[in-house]
């Protein structure tokens, strides 16, 4: 069972050189998006923001709000500071013990699903936040496999690894109708609508 305080300490440790080792493959994050339904208008809850990366790729498509939330205060600090000019709000806390006292148009989880301890009551958790037509996506930007090999290592201790897309599928649909499913070499997405 995955330790929310190890999360934290593990991701603070991490923060401060988080942008300078991310990998970023655009066309896949353009799919994700699409997939997702982040379009110009639409209100996005960008959930384990880390540093704020897909923040830029939201604001580009126009989107009416961005709000970020990070259990990591390093994370969420960094995140704060790079994106306090744009009115994105990026709040500090467990995405599944905050009241936004709003709903969003798109809820994305991205390169971060394995780090929630229990992933059903995530996704239960998440879907209440959506309006009605809203989209939820969990997705990563490389196969699971790959996801499933980094985190074998310094990661091991704070992350349950990648259920197949078809196993998280099943859950969402519990909770949403389920409109994409992607698993290949070069991506991992699971989108529902409310």
């Amino acid at each position: 069972m995955i330790n929310t305080s190890e999360v934290i300490e593990f991701f603070d440790r991490l923060a401060p050189g988080w942008d300078a080792e991310m990998i970023r493959n655009d066309e896949v994050i353009g799919l994700i998006l699409d997939n997702a339904g982040v379009t110009a208008g639409k209100d996005v809850l960008d959930v384990a923001t880390g540093t704020g990366v897909l923040i830029p790729d939201y604001l580009k498509r126009n989107v009416a709000s961005v709000t970020g939330i990070d259990i990591s205060p390093r994370m969420a600090e960094i995140a704060q500071e790079k994106f306090r000019e744009t009115g994105a709000v990026i709040l500090c806390g467990d995405v599944e013990e905050t009241d936004f006292g709003r709903q969003f148009d798109c809820v994305v989880v991205y390169n971060a699903f394995p780090h929630f301890p229990d992933p059903e009551r995530l996704i239960s958790r998440l879907a209440l936040f959506l309006a009605p037509g809203g989209t939820l996506t969990v997705a990563h930007g490389m196969s699971r496999e790959k996801i499933n090999a980094h985190h074998h290592g310094a990661a091991m201790h704070v992350s349950n690894g990648l259920m197949p897309a078809e196993e998280l599928a099943e859950i969402f649909g519990k909770y949403l109708e389920v409109t994409t499913v992607v698993s290949d070499e070069r991506m991992y997405q699971v989108v529902g609508r409310r």
